[in-house]
């Protein structure tokens, strides 16, 4: 099916991208960002880190137009390439610039993905290997969520690997409870936009994995390029928006300001669920925290 489009009902251009690169000037960069962002009436979150940059960033055509122009100025990001999505209303509510350690936290400084990325597939390669059921040397392949827990429950490739982590730190401890498992399979590690993927992949390279790959673009980009072939729900993203379809359009799951935990429309029948207060989770939580009775 085809992606949402850019139209009269849905002109607010989401953009997400990243770049590993040495960024040893963040702290001087960070007002030229916010002040560029400002006045091109841009919104979201831009991290700038010693190893690259990440942007979720949202506005109309002509202003995310005008910042990528600004961006691909500086030559360490001039081959820069945002995913795109429409809405049709700007989904933050704020600009945030922020200086940061790492793009994602893993707190491992030896993956360094500016020195040598993990191989990747692209889309229309993953989905041929989950069509035939094995990769082109005839391997088995193994689908490994990197994210969060939360996140996996909104939607995830067919029979993948979800070992329930709660932060991306966690990765590199359960890999290891689990190698022999995936040692004779090839593994292609996924999250939404590709840079959690891209570090796991790259970890999992330097601690003697030989057949593992990152999804280029991560689901994001699958859902651009082939749709919801060998995916089934939705794809966490995090701004109003909550999930994504495979057609890039935004969906009735919400996440609970309370507590924020995903809310799916039947729960939102619950009359737990009041919007912007609670929501079933947070009564289940209260239930099983409350003391017993006498």
């Amino acid at each position: 099916m085809p992606v949402a489009t850019l139209s009269p009902e849905t002109p607010y251009v989401n953009i997400s991208a990243y770049k590993f690169i040495t960024f040893n000037d963040t702290a001087e960069k960070r007002q030229e960002f916010i002040d560029t962002c400002n006045a091109l009436n841009l919104k979201g979150t831009v991290l700038l880190t010693p190893e690259g940059i990440n942007m979720f960033l949202a506005g109309l055509r002509h202003e995310i137009d005008a910042y990528m122009d600004w961006l691909h100025a500086d030559p360490r990001f001039s081959d820069v390439v945002a995913k795109e999505s429409f809405s049709d209303r700007q989904p933050f509510t704020k600009l945030l610039v922020k200086l940061k350690a790492e793009i994602i936290t893993m707190r491992m400084p030896l993956i360094k993905p500016e020195e040598g990325r993990a191989p990747s597939v692209d889309a229309h390669t993953l989905k041929r290997w989950l069509d035939q059921g094995h990769d082109d040397n005839g391997k088995p392949v193994v689908m490994v969520d990197t994210r969060n827990d939360f996140e996996v429950d909104v939607g995830s490739f067919d029979n993948t690997i979800d070992y329930r982590i709660t932060k991306f730190t966690e990765f590199p401890q359960v890999i290891a409870e689990h190698r022999d498992e995936l040692n004779d399979k090839t593994v292609v590690t996924f999250c939404t936009g590709g840079i959690r993927c891209e570090k796991a992949a790259i970890h999992m390279q330097n601690v003697g994995f030989n057949s593992v790959y990152q999804l280029e673009g991560g689901i994001l980009k699958y859902f651009e390029e082939v749709g919801g072939d060998h995916y089934h729900g939705d794809c966490f993203v995090f701004d109003y928006r909550t999930a994504l379809n495979p057609q890039l359009e935004a969906t009735d799951t919400k996440q609970c300001f309370a507590c924020r935990a995903v809310v799916t429309p039947r729960e939102q029948l619950s009359p737990w669920y009041i919007a912007g207060v609670s929501c079933p989770h947070c009564q289940k939580a209260r239930r099983e925290d409350a003391p017993a009775q006498a």
